[in-house]
């Protein structure tokens, strides 16, 4: 199913009058003139743009020849389509005239901006070759005209490119060759930035690049490919006002302050990661085993822009920009200790757009509740007695299974088991998202809640179930309570999956019987896994919060798209810096227990590998054991955090670590 994607970011603008005044009663003033948006100094920002484009080629010595499409339509359950996200960064001469002269950068990531010559060329070279743009940017200067509310401008100066062209395009043919290919050209295009407040402004903007012939070569192939690019992007873009004078803002010590209108909203993070595991014991591995003496880091950097649409509903889009790895690609421990880590890793920062919902909230009445704005919220009031419906794509760890103290990776601790119940195979994306709806019912001390997901094509994939076939369906109740006067709450979170999903005795056997080594993909089948899990978050205090999950899954059965577990037990404990003078301080202390069957533990042992797990072979098997810990403390407008965790039988191997892991994690939220 191939969509062209479209985001509509809404923005509105008010210019007010000056009021006004009398010098004296006997002769009237005459009216101020209105408020002129300062568009002057330097300024920082965000677009999101739609490209196409195409690359005309030639190879020697086969004599092809050719142009490539590099527009690639919105792939609904891939995610993927030809957008791109940026940043940018500038600075503007206003002059007295209301002519403005300015300058501006950018960096450009694409989600996929290529495409492929999709035939043999002569001579019987079979594959051809693709062409992928991995980064790009531009340095262009800016005229524009400050009218009352809007400023046109034209723009023009240079760019740059940095492509990826492959021969034979396809990874599993052999003698597959790589070539990058930086590139010079052009850029120009016009555009109106208008403004939202004091210091956000929205922009449209129509760009045009080009590239002259650049050339790679692929010596296995024997082939040299020249190739130009021309490209068209349509951008909509935010950018946050600094001032003329760096050393006099305060957004380096206080940070972007969000933007919050009637009925529209900007909020953001970046979130910097890097973790360390040094050598641990290892006598032997496998496929998916674990590294010693490995550092690796990941980087993200979100928006959340939404709008109110009509009484109690709510849109919101989340575009972002992705970059690093896991350790050993996010293989190696069921309980991977970083949940900053996807299933997919780019050595270059690529676009995606993981949430685009819709949320409506039907006032039942009761007590008026007030609600901080912030990511994915806006602020004002809610009614205690509230039916909430959100639909669209999202992830199911937004709604379910939430704890204040051990649940945001970003926030508080990284490791999977800590941030979530590892035997809730909640429905996701390789990235943790999927499309579904969910159902809220609040009232008085309870919540109830519903919801029916999309599952993964196949276990663990990036592509959503195009046809709805493979689903789940999660039901959870909570009830929040005061204990002396403490708050707290109890989640009970159950899911039913249907799926085709492998059973670990039946791979087994059929290895067995061809003497080969098992695969869980060699049986799979249309069947339910089920699971049930529970949480506790209680305030202890005033500064200390307690935090504890356990839960279970059918034990015979592959994970569906989270991890491998059948039975799990996590607790810890959250302290405020108050205790000790630093009152935005946090400590944080967890531990969790992991569990596998012996099915799986059978097929681990008979070579078998899994989407997380696997060293080859497994005769010492015992439950997988974490702590860990973390000390979080500002710095300015950031956020650092110091991190260890000691994990006992990674993969569930007691022949293998244990293993010291640590990290430090810096982020940034407006």
């Amino acid at each position: 199913m191939r969509n062209t994607l479209f985001f509509p970011i809404l923005a509105a603008a008010t210019i007010c009058a000056a009021p006004a005044g009398a010098a004296d009663l006997a002769r009237k003033a005459p009216e101020a003139p209105r408020a002129v948006f300062d568009w002057s100094g330097f300024y920082i920002g965000a677009h999101f743009s739609a490209v196409a484009g195409h690359s005309n080629w030639s190879s020697t010595p086969a004599g092809g020849s050719g142009s490539i499409d590099l527009f690639d339509a919105f792939q609904l359950f891939k995610g993927t389509g030809s957008y791109v996200i940026g940043l940018q960064a500038g600075y503007n001469w206003m002059l007295p005239s209301r002519w403005l002269i300015g300058i501006e950068a950018d960096l450009n990531s694409p989600n996929t901006l290529g495409g492929n010559t999709g035939n043999t060329l002569p001579s019987g070279t079979v594959g051809g070759h693709d062409h992928q743009a991995l980064l790009g940017g531009t340095v262009r200067g800016r005229v524009g005209y400050a009218f009352d509310g809007w400023l046109p401008y034209v723009t023009a100066g240079f760019a740059w490119s940095y492509d990826r062209l492959r021969w034979p395009p396809d990874p599993s043919l052999a003698q597959q060759e790589t070539a990058l290919l930086w590139r010079l050209g052009w850029a120009a295009g016009a555009g109106v930035d208008v403004p939202l407040s004091p210091a956000w402004s929205a922009r449209a903007e129509y760009l045009a690049t080009g590239f002259g012939s650049g050339t790679v070569s692929f010596p296995i192939a024997g082939q040299s490919v020249s190739s130009d690019v021309l490209t068209h992007a349509v951008r909509l873009g935010l950018n946050y006002r600094l001032g003329d004078d760096l050393t006099k803002s305060d957004v380096f010590t206080k940070g972007i302050d969000a933007l919050e209108l009637e009925r529209f909203a900007v909020h953001g993070q970046s979130t910097f990661t890097w973790q360390y595991a040094p050598g641990f014991r290892s006598p032997y591995s496998g496929a998916n085993s674990l590294a010693p003496n490995q550092a690796r880091e990941t980087f993200d950097a979100t928006l959340y822009i939404g709008a109110k649409l009509w009484d109690g509903a709510e849109f919101w889009v989340n575009p972002e920009i992705n970059q690093g790895f896991g350790l050993s690609g996010t293989f190696g421990i069921a309980s991977f200790p970083s949940a900053e880590s996807y299933k997919v890793g780019a050595n270059y920062p690529y676009a995606r757009v993981p949430r685009y919902f819709v949320r409506q909230t039907l006032d039942l009445g009761g007590a008026v509740e007030t609600v901080q704005g912030g990511p994915n919220q806006f602020a004002g009031k809610q009614s205690a007695e509230r039916i909430v419906i959100t639909a669209g794509k999202f992830s199911v760890g937004d709604i379910f299974d939430v704890n204040k103290y051990a649940h945001d990776p970003r926030v508080d601790f990284l490791n999977w088991g800590l941030a979530d119940a590892l035997t809730f195979d909640y429905a996701a994306d390789a990235w943790a998202f999927t499309y579904g709806t969910a159902v809220e019912w609040y009232t008085g001390a309870w919540t109830v809640r519903g919801g029916a997901f999309d599952l993964p094509q196949t276990p663990n994939s990036t592509d959503l179930d195009s046809s709805f076939g493979q689903f789940q369906l999660v039901g959870e109740l909570e009830h929040r309570h005061e204990l002396w006067g403490l708050a707290g709450k109890v989640l009970v979170t159950g899911f039913l999956n249907r799926a085709r999903l492998g059973n670990f005795t039946d791979a087994v056997r059929a290895a067995q019987a061809s003497g080969t080594t098992p695969n869980i993909a060699d049986v799979r089948r249309y069947t339910s896994k089920t699971g049930l899990s529970a949480s506790l978050e209680q305030q202890l205090t005033a500064d200390i919060g307690m935090f504890a999950r356990a839960g279970f899954s059918s034990p015979n059965l592959e994970t569906n798209a989270f991890t491998d577990s059948d039975r799990t037990v996590s607790a810890g404990l959250s302290l405020s810096g108050r205790m000790w003078g630093r009152a935005d301080d946090t400590i944080g202390i967890g531990g969790l227990l992991n569990h596998i069957s012996a099915s799986r533990i059978a097929y681990l042992d008979a070579g078998g590998l899994t989407a997380i797990i696997g060293d080859g072979r497994l005769p010492n098997p015992g439950d997988e054991k974490v702590f860990e810990a973390y000390y979080s403390l500002p710095v300015y407008s950031w956020r650092l955090t110091a991190d260890y965790q000691f994990v006992a039988n990674p993969a569930f191997n007691r022949d293998r670590g244990p293993v010291h892991l640590i990290a430090t994690r810096l982020r940034t939220q407006f």
